[in-house]
């Protein structure tokens, strides 16, 4: 006579089983260095993963002081980025994410000041916006921010020494600063600062009307205020543009190309390429204004990326005459990604070249020589109301044949 087993509880056996399993894996998952090498390595993965599993589980067990579990793997995710050796490439906590993701947003709190890199760390100002907590302040261009908060900026990339000064409106933030062989150090609150992308207005030089663009950064929407900008001068009788892009920095990749369609008609603007990046060329979008207007664009020191690229194609294409001084010389591009835990990676994956085919960069990610002006000048930041690299600009503009 064969006999039924009560089916419910071999189901709830079942149940506890599976149960147990999980509770199991998951300890396993959180404590694999207490299991024999054959099943760990079943369990937990990869060798790299298991290795850096282990090392912060022996960390957490045996280090004299207790740790911090995520600030240890930020500080390891730093650490891996930091032995590139690639001072565009760099890992953003989950916090300093936040901060960085306003950079390239014209509205943000902070104390309103645009500035440039330099190549041991220190940011120096290149322009104060009237009226903003900077300009109260005292500061002024040329001044160099040397630490936030108490914060040394040697070896910092540019984009998160920047992330340090912006900040909720009504906070402060500690700056010290180097002028004139000095530092000081001052303690400024910020506030809600819309720094002007593009500003256009028209100046007389010797009997003839030209139009200046001062352009700031390449942000989203940027080249269309280029374009509206560079029209309603030209309908105003502007008989040439100057592009001031001096302390430019630049920005979004697109923008670029957009910029630079602006003058370009057709054909070529920058080709990018990279190990796992397949090789493409950005060419012109249509609508220039007429060959017949001369352009003139002014550089500077702090004139990057995206902004070397338009300064670049408009050279290269022998669409306008370049006045300043060297720009900054970076011939490399980055990509995001994002992290689990709500941080960043903020990798170089490509290089870019300019129409003639040249890199402005050095050797991958070493700083190059940047675009050489046709024309050299600088401004001396001592005559507060004369600006000699612009007067020297609209000297070529008047030159430029019509």
């Amino acid at each position: 006579m064969n006999r039924r087993f009560p089916r419910l509880p071999l189901v709830l056996a079942g149940t506890a089983g599976v149960i147990v399993l999980l509770l199991f894996g998951i300890y396993l998952g959180g404590h694999p260095s207490g299991l024999p090498s054959p099943v760990r390595n079943a369990f937990v993965g990869d060798d790299d993963t298991q290795l850096m599993r282990e090392a912060l589980d022996t960390i957490d067990e045996i280090y004299y002081r207790k740790q911090n579990r995520e600030a240890l793997v930020d500080r390891g995710i730093e650490g891996a980025v930091a032995s590139l050796r690639d001072p565009f490439s760099h890992y953003f906590d989950p916090r300093t994410y936040k901060r960085f993701e306003q950079v390239t947003n014209p509205s943000f709190s902070g104390i309103g000041v645009t500035v440039r890199p330099e190549r041991s760390g220190p940011l120096v100002v290149e322009s104060v916006i009237q009226g903003t907590p900077a300009a109260r302040a005292g500061l002024r261009r040329g001044d160099r921010i040397v630490a936030v908060n108490g914060r040394s900026l040697a070896g910092r990339p540019s984009s998160a020494s920047i992330a340090l000064i912006k900040g909720e409106p009504g906070t402060k933030v500690g700056l010290t600063i180097a002028r004139d062989g000095r530092r000081t150090t001052q303690r400024i609150e910020r506030a809600r600062v819309t720094s002007p992308v593009v500003a256009g207005h028209m100046v007389r030089w010797r009997g003839r009307r030209y139009g200046v663009v001062v352009f700031a950064s390449f942000t989203e929407g940027s080249a269309a205020q280029v374009q509206a900008a560079i029209e309603r001068l030209l309908k105003r009788g502007a008989e040439g543009i100057l592009l001031d892009m001096r302390g430019n920095g630049g920005g979004l990749l697109n923008e670029a190309v957009g910029v630079a369609s602006i003058f370009i008609p057709d054909g070529t603007i920058v080709s990018t390429d990279g190990r796992s990046r397949a090789r493409h060329v950005y060419t012109a979008t249509g609508g220039a204004i007429k060959r017949s207007v001369p352009v003139v664009v002014l550089v500077d020191r702090g004139t990057a990326s995206s902004a070397e690229i338009v300064t670049g194609a408009l050279q290269d294409r022998h669409r306008a005459e370049v006045v300043g001084t060297n720009t900054y010389g970076k011939g490399v591009f980055q990509e995001i990604r994002e992290m689990p835990n709500g941080g960043a990676l903020d990798l170089t994956v490509g290089q870019y070249f300019l129409p003639s085919g040249r890199n402005i960069g050095g050797r991958g990610v070493a700083e190059g020589r940047g675009i050489a002006p046709d024309v050299r000048a600088s401004d001396n930041p001592d005559t507060t109301r004369r600006d000699e690299a612009l007067d020297a600009a609209l000297v070529q503009l008047s030159a430029e044949p019509r």
